[in-house]
């Protein structure tokens, strides 16, 4: 299939009700609307293709670059085909949940991640800090550095509250993930979660909502699902 075909495809599949949930979340013109789920036969039929997903990705349809994410060849992209790709993520479920996901396929996700972190910049921070959300969350601990986990979980302390609230949502998150996914900081995460308290989930337009990291590490706990693993990141 060209991209084209796609197009005029994921056209065809969009819903109005599904098209105003995500422009209610922050997407803007063009998009159709389309639900992940009704991708997925079409991802099956074009597997990977980095070229399309490119094509896609550029069209700045939100349809298009989450179909983009989840085509891409990601370890082939480069960091400057990933920093491309951020400043073009102009709202969070494209920061972190097309270009982050994308990016823990990689082998240089944890570098572009420390970059984006480091940037100041509300996206970027937002989707390094989810970025390894997604590989704590599908790799072995024994991948990670446990000393660099736990300096990432004195920075979420210190600076949570302090730092825009997508970056402030990604760093919860990643809070949590320590303390579900990544066992050897199970403990030092359920502190700090209980620490840190409810943090504030604000959409323009909504009632602001309300996450508690500590709450959700013991509900794991308690379903014994301390070390769970996601066989795959991307859908």
């Amino acid at each position: 299939m060209d991209f084209n075909m796609i197009i005029h495809e994921l056209e065809k599949l969009g819903k109005e009700r599904t098209k105003k949930i995500y422009m209610s979340n922050g997407a803007k013109e063009p998009l159709f609307g389309v639900t992940i789920g009704s991708m997925k036969p079409y991802v099956k039929q074009i597997k990977i293709d980095q070229e399309l997903a490119e094509q896609l990705y550029a069209t700045g349809n939100y349809d298009a670059m989450y179909f983009a994410g989840i085509i891409a060849d990601s370890k082939a992209m480069s960091e400057a085909d990933y920093n491309r790709w951020i400043e073009q993520a102009y709202f969070y479920m494209i920061s972190d949940y097309i270009v982050a996901v994308t990016l823990a396929e990689s082998e240089i996700a944890q570098q572009v991640s420390d970059k984006w972190i480091a940037s100041g910049e509300e996206l970027k921070m937002s989707a390094g800090w989810h970025c390894y959300c997604w590989l704590l969350g599908n790799r072995k601990d024994e991948e990670f550095s446990v000393q660099k986990m736990k300096e990432m979980l004195e920075q979420v302390k210190q600076n949570i509250h302090r730092v825009p609230p997508r970056t402030q949502v990604a760093m919860n998150n990643f809070v949590m993930t320590v303390g579900i996914s990544f066992k050897p900081l199970h403990n030092e995460a359920l502190q700090i979660a209980e620490d840190i308290g409810e943090v504030e989930i604000k959409h323009k337009g909504k009632k602001p909502g309300k996450v508690n990291a500590y709450a959700e590490i013991v509900k794991q706990v308690e379903k014994g699902r301390i070390g769970f693993k996601r066989k795959y990141v991307r859908c």
